[in-house]
């Protein structure tokens, strides 16, 4: 697997199982392209995580979408 870079890691901290089993692929996929940040999208009824062109590699975004 792909080392997380201490940003990445620091976000998942604190987070229950789900959320990091839902985010962490992700996360990974950031890495391994080096190209794109992630956002996640966090509702009351659904969690979400996908790589985005609009957020520079290393950056992560978190709100509804």
């Amino acid at each position: 697997m792909n080392q997380l870079p201490a940003v990445y890691e620091e976000y998942l901290q604190g987070k229950d199982e789900n959320f990091i089993a839902t985010v962490r692929p992700v996360l990974q996929q950031s890495v391994a392209e080096k190209t794109h940040g992630v956002r996640v999208v966090v509702t009351p009824h659904a969690l979400q995580a996908h790589t985005d062109p609009a957020i520079p590699f290393g950056e992560i975004i978190e709100g509804p979408d």
